[in-house]
């Protein structure tokens, strides 16, 4: 017998707000999961970007309190060693399996975020990613709909009324700021919906399916483009329409995601944009869907007066909404903002938890790879390979989502650039040349593994998606063509990095 849910419930989100806090946790897990085997050859003392390093540099330029404003994180007290990078992000780890546990979760989304947040300040580029600041943003949004018990109670209370439209709003500014930055950069592929003839093969990091995407006839390719910007930009506004119009916007940004998730490696990106999704639904669909699991709702008695929390409510989400905003309008507009507001945005500068989005605003039409190799004598060369950029032509490349490889995709962004905007690029083939074993462990294997390379140098290579035939006949999945040296030639002399003449 189907079953059918009652009015009540299509106007009740107890339960849809029970599953997004699980679902929440689930990706703040995934985060740190990821990020935590990367920790110490990113941010550590030996590291490409040492934590240590940020935080004495701060420490000069800001020698009063003003600094814990500016650069809010746990390591100021615990230091930045190994021993604290670890600890912090098994502390976000453990705040986030609580949170999907329903175990204090107010308490352990706080800890999660703070734990992020305290990671991402001292990162330099390595968490820079627009997901990066989506979840603490997502963290802070999901803060009213959290209860603050702790052990799971045998009767949930309801959320309160009005909270699960912050993630929604959320969800909506995502969505809508992706669509307009695309327009508003003049970009021609996009204007001309030739992009994704583009994408698949030039986005940081493809998995296989991109490849089979890439050889889907022009007109799918340009038909798509028109549907992603529907999507964008039109279906997110009926997230706040009738209960059919919302539950269609769902399911379509959803599908956007699932197809982006498909063809690419974006992090925890796509699962955290889907969690989203979440807060569009209601009760109703999941009595449809027969989903079960979380305890009974309190039912919420009528109240003559509102209660403190809703006018709380009223106020944090209405402040939010005028932050949030505001950023989109500078952004798009590249015009100041009032006065109080750019005063406001730099005090909450430093919590990265408003922000704004639109990814690919300008589409990458040619794939360039930086190649780094080592020789013992500066006449034979062997080649570093990561475990997920492409390298060699005859390797498919790699699913890895939900994991993120942050050296990985750097060097993507590395690639856009010159070697001088990069140091932390220097300071890779300098610890290389020293041969620091935290560094090498990030590459597939070590060329060099009874003693670190003399020399080591950088070239630029063109990549490209073979074609159907060449594939075929070849098991070729990408060709390159070599485009010159990117940084020059490196050695240490005297303990120093220098280059070769």
């Amino acid at each position: 017998m189907e079953l059918v849910p009652s009015s009540d419930a299509r106007h009740s989100v107890a339960r849809v707000g029970w599953f997004y806090l699980r679902a929440l946790g689930i990706v703040f897990v995934l985060a740190f999961a990821s990020l935590l085997p990367q920790l110490s050859a990113l941010l550590g003392p030996q590291g490409l970007s040492p934590a240590v390093e940020l935080l004495d540099y701060v420490r000069q330029v800001l020698p009063g309190p003003e600094r814990y404003l500016r650069l809010p994180t746990l390591l100021w007290a615990l230091g930045a060693g190994e021993g604290a990078l670890r600890g912090v992000g098994f502390a976000g780890l453990a705040c986030g399996v609580l949170l999907a546990a329903n175990v204090a979760p107010r308490f352990a989304l706080v800890g999660a975020w703070a734990c992020y947040l305290s990671l991402t300040n001292v990162s330099g580029v390595f968490l820079g990613y627009q997901w990066d600041a989506l979840l603490l943003e997502a963290a802070l949004v999901s803060l009213p709909l959290t209860p603050g018990h702790l052990l799971p109670p045998g009767v949930s209370p309801a959320p309160p009324r009005g909270a699960i439209l912050l993630p929604r709003l959320l969800l909506f500014r995502l969505m809508v700021m992706s669509g307009l930055v695309k327009l508003a950069s003049g970009d021609p592929t996009w204007r001309d919906f030739t992009a994704l003839q583009y994408h698949y093969g030039s986005q940081p990091l493809p998995n296989p399916i991109a490849w089979f995407a890439h050889l889907l006839p022009p007109i799918l390719q340009r038909t798509s483009v028109g549907v992603m910007f529907v999507i964008e930009l039109v279906f997110p506004f009926l997230l706040f329409g009738p209960r059919r119009a919302r539950l269609a916007a769902a399911f379509m940004i959803a599908l956007l995601q699932f197809g982006i998730l498909a063809t690419g490696n974006y992090g925890f990106f796509n699962l955290l944009t889907l969690v989203l999704c979440l807060s569009a639904l209601d009760d109703g669909v999941l009595a449809r869907w027969r989903i079960g699991g979380p305890p009974p709702v309190a039912p919420v008695l009528p109240r003559r007066r509102p209660r403190l929390g809703a006018v709380a409510l009223v106020l944090f989400g209405g402040a939010y909404a005028v932050l949030g905003f505001s950023q989109d309008f500078q952004r798009l507009s590249r015009r100041p903002l009032p006065g109080v507001l750019e005063k406001v945005e730099e005090v909450i500068a430093g919590f990265r938890s408003i922000n704004t989005y639109g990814l690919f605003a300008v589409m990458t039409t040619e794939r360039r790879e930086i190649v780094l190799e080592g020789s013992a004598d500066g006449q034979t060369w062997k080649e570093y390979l990561l475990p997920y950029r492409p390298g060699r032509v005859d390797e498919a490349p790699h699913f890895v989502a939900p994991h993120q490889p942050r050296l990985d995709w750097q060097m993507w962004f590395a690639a856009l650039s010159s070697c001088e905007d990069n140091p932390w690029l220097l300071r890779l083939q300098e610890e290389l040349l020293r041969g620091e074993p935290t560094v090498r462990r990030l590459f597939t294997e070590d060329p060099f593994p009874d003693a670190p390379p003399r020399f080591v140098r950088t070239r630029l290579f063109d990549y490209r998606f073979t074609d159907w035939d060449t594939w075929r006949a070849t098991g070729h999945w990408w060709t390159r063509t070599e485009l010159g040296p990117y940084c020059p030639p490196l050695t240490l002399e005297n303990g120093q990095l220098r280059a070769v003449p």
